[in-house]
Protein backbone atom coordinates (compact mmCIF):
# COMPACT_ATOMS: atom_id res chain seq x y z
CA UNK A 1 0.00 0.00 0.00
CA UNK A 2 2.93 2.08 0.06
CA UNK A 3 3.53 2.62 -3.77
CA UNK A 4 5.24 6.12 -2.98
CA UNK A 5 8.02 3.95 -2.20
CA UNK A 6 8.61 3.55 -5.83
CA UNK A 7 9.76 6.74 -6.55
CA UNK A 8 13.27 6.34 -4.84
CA UNK A 9 14.71 3.75 -6.59
CA UNK A 10 14.20 5.68 -10.14
CA UNK A 11 15.75 8.46 -8.24
CA UNK A 12 18.17 7.88 -5.76
CA UNK A 13 20.89 10.73 -6.87
CA UNK A 14 18.34 13.41 -4.79
CA UNK A 15 18.35 11.22 -1.47
CA UNK A 16 22.01 9.23 -1.60
CA UNK A 17 24.87 11.09 -1.99
CA UNK A 18 26.94 8.63 -0.64
CA UNK A 19 27.23 4.69 0.35
CA UNK A 20 30.49 3.95 2.58
CA UNK A 21 32.15 1.82 4.79
CA UNK A 22 31.41 3.28 8.21
CA UNK A 23 34.07 4.64 10.43
CA UNK A 24 34.47 4.87 14.55
CA UNK A 25 32.91 8.46 14.17
CA UNK A 26 29.86 7.30 12.90
CA UNK A 27 28.71 4.46 15.42
CA UNK A 28 26.55 7.06 17.10
CA UNK A 29 24.51 7.40 14.47
CA UNK A 30 24.46 4.10 13.15
CA UNK A 31 23.05 2.94 16.35
CA UNK A 32 20.51 5.85 16.51
CA UNK A 33 19.11 4.49 13.24
CA UNK A 34 18.87 0.83 14.52
CA UNK A 35 17.70 1.77 17.94
CA UNK A 36 14.57 3.48 15.77
CA UNK A 37 13.63 0.69 14.00
CA UNK A 38 14.05 -1.46 17.12
CA UNK A 39 16.98 -3.90 15.49
CA UNK A 40 20.06 -5.37 17.54
CA UNK A 41 22.81 -6.38 15.49
CA UNK A 42 24.84 -6.86 18.57
CA UNK A 43 28.43 -5.14 19.00
CA UNK A 44 28.06 -2.26 16.31
CA UNK A 45 31.19 -0.87 17.23
CA UNK A 46 33.06 -4.49 16.83
CA UNK A 47 31.35 -4.98 13.12
CA UNK A 48 32.48 -1.55 12.13
CA UNK A 49 35.70 -1.84 13.32
CA UNK A 50 35.96 -5.37 10.96
CA UNK A 51 34.51 -3.20 7.84
CA UNK A 52 30.62 -4.83 8.02
CA UNK A 53 29.02 -1.47 8.33
CA UNK A 54 27.84 0.41 5.36
CA UNK A 55 26.31 4.14 5.92
CA UNK A 56 24.65 6.32 2.86
CA UNK A 57 23.50 9.68 3.03
CA UNK A 58 24.12 12.79 1.27
CA UNK A 59 25.67 16.52 2.66
CA UNK A 60 22.83 18.66 3.57
CA UNK A 61 24.13 18.73 6.94
CA UNK A 62 24.47 16.21 10.08
CA UNK A 63 23.18 16.26 13.43
CA UNK A 64 26.81 15.95 14.82
CA UNK A 65 27.38 19.36 14.11
CA UNK A 66 30.91 18.94 12.39
CA UNK A 67 32.07 20.97 9.36
CA UNK A 68 31.25 18.42 6.77
CA UNK A 69 28.06 18.95 6.77
CA UNK A 70 27.45 15.43 6.33
CA UNK A 71 24.41 13.39 7.69
CA UNK A 72 24.24 9.51 7.40
CA UNK A 73 20.31 8.62 6.64
CA UNK A 74 20.89 4.64 6.82
CA UNK A 75 23.17 2.13 7.31
CA UNK A 76 23.53 -2.09 6.93
CA UNK A 77 24.90 -4.30 9.53
CA UNK A 78 26.82 -7.44 7.93
CA UNK A 79 28.11 -10.80 8.88
CA UNK A 80 30.28 -12.57 6.56
CA UNK A 81 29.43 -15.99 5.70
CA UNK A 82 31.83 -18.92 6.17
CA UNK A 83 31.28 -22.60 5.27
CA UNK A 84 30.43 -24.40 7.81
CA UNK A 85 29.48 -20.92 9.87
CA UNK A 86 26.23 -19.33 11.20
CA UNK A 87 24.03 -20.90 9.33
CA UNK A 88 22.33 -18.23 7.30
CA UNK A 89 24.12 -19.82 4.20
CA UNK A 90 22.19 -22.30 1.71
CA UNK A 91 25.90 -24.41 1.61
CA UNK A 92 26.46 -23.78 -2.22
CA UNK A 93 28.93 -21.32 -1.46
CA UNK A 94 31.05 -19.16 1.17
CA UNK A 95 31.01 -16.02 -0.29
CA UNK A 96 28.86 -13.58 0.94
CA UNK A 97 27.23 -11.92 3.81
CA UNK A 98 23.77 -11.97 5.85
CA UNK A 99 22.23 -8.63 6.46
CA UNK A 100 22.18 -8.64 10.19
CA UNK A 101 19.88 -5.45 10.34
CA UNK A 102 18.96 -2.88 7.47
CA UNK A 103 17.75 0.75 8.74
CA UNK A 104 16.70 3.82 6.99
CA UNK A 105 15.68 7.21 8.96
CA UNK A 106 11.74 7.60 8.90
CA UNK A 107 11.47 10.65 7.25
CA UNK A 108 13.54 9.55 4.83
CA UNK A 109 12.19 5.63 3.92
CA UNK A 110 11.32 5.36 -0.14
CA UNK A 111 13.66 7.65 -1.64
CA UNK A 112 16.12 4.91 -2.12
CA UNK A 113 18.56 4.98 0.22
CA UNK A 114 18.19 1.27 1.30
CA UNK A 115 18.88 -0.16 -2.38
CA UNK A 116 21.60 1.72 -2.41
CA UNK A 117 23.21 0.08 0.70
CA UNK A 118 22.01 -3.37 -0.71
CA UNK A 119 23.40 -2.77 -4.06
CA UNK A 120 26.71 -1.83 -2.31
CA UNK A 121 26.91 -4.49 0.06
CA UNK A 122 26.32 -6.84 -2.85
CA UNK A 123 28.96 -5.31 -4.96
CA UNK A 124 31.07 -5.80 -2.91
CA UNK A 125 30.25 -9.30 -1.10
CA UNK A 126 28.97 -10.95 -4.53
CA UNK A 127 25.88 -12.84 -2.05
CA UNK A 128 23.66 -11.95 0.42
CA UNK A 129 21.07 -13.59 2.54
CA UNK A 130 18.76 -12.23 4.69
CA UNK A 131 15.76 -13.23 7.39
CA UNK A 132 13.01 -11.09 7.59
CA UNK A 133 9.22 -10.39 8.75
CA UNK A 134 6.27 -10.80 6.51
CA UNK A 135 6.57 -6.47 6.80
CA UNK A 136 9.47 -6.04 5.03
CA UNK A 137 9.13 -8.93 2.61
CA UNK A 138 7.87 -6.32 -0.45
CA UNK A 139 11.17 -4.55 0.17
CA UNK A 140 13.12 -7.75 -0.47
CA UNK A 141 11.25 -8.94 -3.49
CA UNK A 142 11.53 -5.85 -5.36
CA UNK A 143 15.34 -5.71 -4.93
CA UNK A 144 15.33 -9.12 -6.32
CA UNK A 145 15.73 -12.03 -3.61
CA UNK A 146 14.59 -15.01 -4.09
CA UNK A 147 12.42 -15.35 -1.24
CA UNK A 148 11.35 -18.90 0.72
CA UNK A 149 9.17 -19.26 4.09
CA UNK A 150 10.84 -20.28 7.21
CA UNK A 151 7.48 -20.18 9.11
CA UNK A 152 4.17 -18.39 8.95
CA UNK A 153 5.75 -14.64 9.66
CA UNK A 154 9.41 -15.07 8.77
CA UNK A 155 11.16 -15.12 5.44
CA UNK A 156 14.77 -15.93 3.99
CA UNK A 157 15.88 -14.62 1.00
CA UNK A 158 19.14 -14.84 -1.03
CA UNK A 159 20.47 -12.78 -3.55
CA UNK A 160 23.62 -12.74 -5.68
CA UNK A 161 25.47 -11.09 -8.13
CA UNK A 162 25.45 -11.99 -11.90
CA UNK A 163 29.03 -12.88 -11.33
CA UNK A 164 28.22 -14.92 -8.70
CA UNK A 165 25.25 -16.16 -10.20
CA UNK A 166 27.05 -17.43 -13.11
CA UNK A 167 29.67 -19.46 -11.11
Amino acid sequence: MDDSDERGPDDPGEAVGYVRTATDDDALEVRRILDAAMLEPGDVEARIAEENVLVAGDERGGTSGGTDAERVLGTVVLEPLEAGGDGSGSGDGDRGAHVAAIGVRRRHRGRGIGTALIDRALEREGRLTARFDDGVRPFYERLGFAIEPIDGQRHRGVKADRETESD
